[in-house]
Protein backbone atom coordinates (compact mmCIF):
# COMPACT_ATOMS: atom_id res chain seq x y z
CA UNK A 1 0.00 0.00 0.00
CA UNK A 2 1.48 3.59 -1.14
CA UNK A 3 1.66 5.83 1.59
CA UNK A 4 0.61 9.45 0.67
CA UNK A 5 1.59 12.74 2.21
CA UNK A 6 -1.54 14.79 3.27
CA UNK A 7 -1.61 18.07 0.73
CA UNK A 8 -0.73 21.33 2.12
CA UNK A 9 -4.55 23.35 2.43
CA UNK A 10 -4.38 27.23 2.60
CA UNK A 11 -7.34 29.31 1.92
CA UNK A 12 -6.99 32.66 0.16
CA UNK A 13 -7.93 36.37 0.36
CA UNK A 14 -10.99 35.41 -1.98
CA UNK A 15 -12.01 32.04 -0.18
CA UNK A 16 -10.42 29.99 -2.79
CA UNK A 17 -9.58 26.78 -1.50
CA UNK A 18 -5.65 26.60 -2.21
CA UNK A 19 -4.52 22.45 -2.16
CA UNK A 20 -1.27 21.82 -3.17
CA UNK A 21 0.65 18.49 -2.96
CA UNK A 22 3.81 18.49 -0.40
CA UNK A 23 5.68 15.75 -1.92
CA UNK A 24 8.59 15.87 -4.30
CA UNK A 25 8.66 14.89 -8.17
CA UNK A 26 11.24 14.72 -10.73
CA UNK A 27 8.79 16.18 -13.38
CA UNK A 28 7.80 19.89 -13.39
CA UNK A 29 4.54 20.88 -12.19
CA UNK A 30 2.03 23.57 -12.36
CA UNK A 31 -0.80 23.94 -9.95
CA UNK A 32 -4.16 24.90 -10.67
CA UNK A 33 -6.91 26.46 -8.32
CA UNK A 34 -10.23 26.06 -8.79
CA UNK A 35 -13.00 28.01 -6.81
CA UNK A 36 -15.52 25.21 -6.10
CA UNK A 37 -19.03 26.69 -4.24
CA UNK A 38 -19.00 25.83 -0.63
CA UNK A 39 -22.61 24.45 -1.46
CA UNK A 40 -21.40 21.85 -3.81
CA UNK A 41 -18.71 19.96 -0.73
CA UNK A 42 -21.84 20.50 1.42
CA UNK A 43 -24.26 18.34 -1.48
CA UNK A 44 -21.25 15.69 -2.10
CA UNK A 45 -20.23 15.35 1.76
CA UNK A 46 -16.90 16.09 1.38
CA UNK A 47 -14.14 18.28 1.68
CA UNK A 48 -12.09 20.06 -0.19
CA UNK A 49 -8.94 18.00 0.24
CA UNK A 50 -11.02 14.81 -0.90
CA UNK A 51 -13.20 16.47 -3.77
CA UNK A 52 -9.47 17.88 -5.30
CA UNK A 53 -8.23 14.36 -5.24
CA UNK A 54 -11.28 12.62 -6.89
CA UNK A 55 -11.43 15.79 -9.19
CA UNK A 56 -7.73 15.08 -10.64
CA UNK A 57 -9.29 11.64 -11.07
CA UNK A 58 -11.80 11.78 -12.77
CA UNK A 59 -9.70 14.83 -15.29
CA UNK A 60 -7.35 11.91 -15.58
CA UNK A 61 -10.08 9.44 -16.28
CA UNK A 62 -12.03 11.19 -18.85
CA UNK A 63 -8.79 13.01 -20.75
CA UNK A 64 -7.93 9.00 -21.05
CA UNK A 65 -11.44 8.19 -22.00
CA UNK A 66 -11.55 10.97 -24.68
CA UNK A 67 -7.98 9.39 -26.10
CA UNK A 68 -6.17 13.06 -25.42
CA UNK A 69 -4.09 11.56 -22.77
CA UNK A 70 -2.54 7.99 -22.91
CA UNK A 71 -2.73 5.83 -19.45
CA UNK A 72 0.86 6.66 -18.29
CA UNK A 73 0.31 10.27 -18.56
CA UNK A 74 -3.39 9.83 -17.28
CA UNK A 75 -1.77 7.62 -13.95
CA UNK A 76 1.10 10.78 -13.37
CA UNK A 77 -2.03 13.46 -13.38
CA UNK A 78 -3.89 11.11 -11.06
CA UNK A 79 -1.09 10.75 -9.08
CA UNK A 80 -1.02 7.14 -8.83
CA UNK A 81 0.93 4.55 -10.66
CA UNK A 82 0.06 3.27 -13.88
CA UNK A 83 -1.21 -0.39 -12.89
CA UNK A 84 -3.73 1.70 -10.80
CA UNK A 85 -4.67 3.76 -12.36
CA UNK A 86 -5.96 0.89 -15.27
CA UNK A 87 -7.48 -0.88 -11.82
CA UNK A 88 -9.62 2.33 -11.26
CA UNK A 89 -10.70 2.45 -14.77
CA UNK A 90 -13.59 -0.26 -14.06
CA UNK A 91 -14.95 1.99 -11.34
CA UNK A 92 -15.67 4.63 -14.07
CA UNK A 93 -16.46 1.80 -16.70
CA UNK A 94 -13.71 2.32 -18.54
CA UNK A 95 -12.24 -0.80 -20.28
CA UNK A 96 -8.28 0.24 -19.87
CA UNK A 97 -6.96 -0.94 -23.44
CA UNK A 98 -10.25 0.31 -25.74
CA UNK A 99 -7.71 2.31 -27.70
CA UNK A 100 -5.63 -1.02 -28.67
CA UNK A 101 -8.19 -2.55 -29.08
CA UNK A 102 -9.83 -0.21 -31.81
CA UNK A 103 -6.41 0.07 -33.30
CA UNK A 104 -6.32 -3.48 -34.03
CA UNK A 105 -9.97 -3.90 -35.30
CA UNK A 106 -9.10 -1.05 -37.78
CA UNK A 107 -6.29 -2.79 -39.06
CA UNK A 108 -8.06 -5.70 -39.57
CA UNK A 109 -11.35 -4.80 -40.92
Amino acid sequence: MLKQRAPLRGIGADGAVNIQSNESHTMNTQQVVIDIPEKILLAEKTDAISFAREMRILSAVKLYELGRLTSGRAAELAGMPRVEFLLTLGKYRIFPLQAELEELESKHA
